[in-house]
């Protein structure tokens, strides 16, 4: 498969961690900038704890890079930075997600982290690069009561926010326990998303779509377990943000080749491919769309159909329109 044709295609990505696209040199040059010391001797040492048994393992190593973000120049460049990348990739609009309560509970203040997000955004659009949307995610292990509580903090940024939605430690943290922060997130306007049958079971995903009231699903690789569902989410064409490269860094697959993202498509059910946390996965987003194809043995048209799905499944409205 040709990048130079992958790239080509104008697509959306909707399942991208602002945080996760941090890499190795950047991480060092901000740290060295706020004077903060990472458990690491250098990039190249930082690349080899890129070794992940599971989910948690990952997240161990995420949180720790991420407390070099401390201003919002900061997080300015971090979207900058994956903005760029996203543009050589055919992205023209970027719904991102970031993780408010992992900053403010380091003394960031909130404005600061959106601050920085949004201009690098508009910086993009002004140049003819990808549009930038924001999605604030609750942290599943910080529990249901500081979700709320996050959600109420998002109101005096609320133009500058598209979506709310919720990620971190799937297992044992059912997404019904959240649907209070839901419910507050829908009263402020923003479009609903949640992680769901990464780790977890089916049943978290009929949670998030039936308790929750989510729009899409992010992740929901093990939808493919129930038959049932799998009809549920074709009948109502609600879109699934697959990670495959990270799926696989992860363990949620043995490998690519065994990937359910093929047969949910043979099932009618609408399928995005998307990054995850790309530096430290080893793919951005054409990457994945690359990575499949090799693996899974799709088309060229499979490709492009991938590519427009992405487009007629991202939220319009704030943050541009999903196309140039």
């Amino acid at each position: 498969m040709d990048r130079t044709f992958v790239a080509g295609l104008p697509k959306a990505e909707l399942h991208l961690h602002i945080e996760g696209s941090l890499e190795p040199e950047l991480a060092f040059e901000l740290a060295a900038r706020n004077g903060v010391d990472l458990p690491y001797a250098d990039v190249a040492a930082l690349r080899r704890a890129f070794s992940f048994r599971d989910l948690q393992s990952f997240l161990d190593v995420y949180y720790t890079c991420m407390t070099v973000l401390r201003t919002a120049e900061d997080f300015h460049d971090l979207a900058e930075a994956y903005l760029a990348r996203a543009r050589a990739d055919g992205v023209v609009r970027a719904e991102v997600f970031f993780d408010p309560q992992e900053h403010t509970s380091r003394g960031i203040p909130l404005a600061d982290v959106v601050t920085g997000l949004s201009r690098a955004g508009e910086e993009s659009a002004e140049t003819g690069g990808p549009h930038l949307a924001l999605i604030a995610c609750a942290v599943r292990h910080r529990g249901p009561e500081e979700a709320v509580e996050m959600v109420h903090s998002l109101e005096p940024h609320r133009e500058q926010l598209t979506g709310f939605g919720m990620d971190s430690t799937e297992v044992g943290l059912p997404p019904r326990l959240f649907a209070a922060a839901f419910e507050a997130a829908r009263g402020l306007g923003l479009r609903c998303v949640a992680h769901a049958g990464e780790e977890g079971p089916p049943e978290y995903v009929w949670e998030a779509i039936d308790v929750l009231g989510v729009e899409r699903i992010d992740h929901g690789a093990r939808a493919i377990e129930d038959a049932a569902l799998v009809r549920r989410l074709a009948a109502d064409g609600t879109p699934l943000t697959m990670c495959p490269v990270s799926n696989v860094r992860l363990r949620v697959v043995p490998e690519l080749a065994a990937h359910p993202l093929p047969r949910l498509l043979d099932a009618g059910v609408r399928v995005t491919v998307n990054s995850d946390d790309p530096a430290y996965f080893g793919g951005y987003v054409a990457d994945n769309y690359l990575a499949l194809a090799e693996a899974c043995g799709l088309s060229e048209a499979d490709l492009a159909g991938l590519a427009q799905s992405s487009l007629d499944a991202c939220f319009t409205g704030a943050g541009g329109p999903h196309h140039r």
